[in-house]
């Protein structure tokens, strides 16, 4: 394999991105372009960010192998990077979060800085190393790249009283109940984890955790344990996509905005490259992503925020 994967040893993409390159027709480019955007540190203004943000998506494993996806948060701060290979995490998933308990030291991570109301997002994967405390986590960086702003919903995440966070018993179940697909029916905004096994020295291998976002009702629910959305034209790099690709294992993040909650899933994923265009939500997709259900954890008020709508992204503004 060529180009320049950071450490000027291997490219930055693993078999699956690359076939998902290839058949987009795009591998001659991302060839030539030698991966000068994913790199093994932290820019200084990726730092920055990071620093400012009151929330923080993870992307993880449990100890059966299955990848969540989750978020932390804490004040503006609770987030530092002494050092441009390493950020720290002032917080953990909090109790009755499919993760609590389940990151272990080594173990691969994936990170998600995204602030919503600028539609800024730079994302981070690498290994977790516990604070022995108890308190936090620390991520050693073996990727960094940033994402555009394309199909992020803006808004504005406002600090609640404690007294507003009721973080009631989280809701495990097999299959989606009503209130489940009434909040899946109206999303405009989700975050996937997906995952890479390997060879832990391999840098391309690990947990990856990327924002997905489209009009209200975009998250096709099927039945009671299948969905499906569209995937629309991004930047080529296919780094969820490809770990689906090889590994269909996922987990998907939703969070309700009006309420606070989060509703989380865990199962596997199909890339459909044949579909019904004449259904609206997937006239402009490239391709359909079909999500299979193996459990779901809903947890209701659980966050310390209240969210603003200021607007659709600029490629959702003029459409139904």
């Amino acid at each position: 394999m060529t180009g320049n994967g950071g450490d000027g040893t291997q490219g930055p993409f693993h078999p699956g991105e690359i076939a998902l390159q290839e058949r987009a027709g795009m591998r001659a480019k991302l060839e030539a372009w030698g991966g000068k955007g994913i790199r093994t540190f932290m820019p200084d203004q990726h730092r920055e960010f990071f620093a400012q943000l009151p929330f923080f998506i993870l992307g993880a494993e449990d100890a059966g192998g299955r990848p969540w996806a989750t978020i932390l948060t804490g004040a503006p701060g609770f987030i530092t990077s002494p050092h441009a290979t390493m950020l720290r995490l002032a917080a953990r998933p909090i109790a009755g979060d499919p993760l609590d308990g389940a990151l272990k030291d080594g173990a691969p991570l994936g990170g998600l800085g995204i602030e919503l109301h600028t539609r800024r997002r730079n994302r981070v994967n690498g290994k977790v190393t516990l604070d022995p405390g108890g308190e936090g986590l620390a991520l050693t960086v073996d990727q960094s790249f940033g994402n555009c702003a394309q199909y992020i919903q803006s808004r504005r995440a406002t600090a609640t009283s404690p007294s507003q966070v009721d973080v009631a018993p989280p809701r495990h179940a097999a299959m989606l109940d009503e209130a489940m697909q009434q909040l899946l029916a109206k999303a405009d905004t989700f975050f996937i984890a997906s995952k890479k096994e390997g060879d832990a020295a391999d840098r391309r291998n690990g947990i990856d955790v990327s924002h997905r976002g489209g009009r209200p009702g975009f998250v096709d629910v099927l039945d009671e344990r299948t969905l499906q959305w569209p995937d629309y034209r991004g930047n080529f790099f296919f780094n969820t996509l490809g770990n689906i690709l090889l590994d269909p294992r996922c987990g998907l993040l939703f969070i309700d905005f009006e309420r606070g909650g989060t509703l989380q899933l865990t199962g596997h994923a199909e890339i459909l490259w044949d579909w019904d265009r004449a259904k609206p939500a997937l006239s402009d997709a490239q391709r359909v992503v079909r999500f299979h259900l193996h459990e779901a954890v809903q947890m209701t008020r659980g966050l310390p925020f209240q969210w603003e709508f200021l607007g659709q992204a600029p490629q959702f503004a003029d459409t139904p």
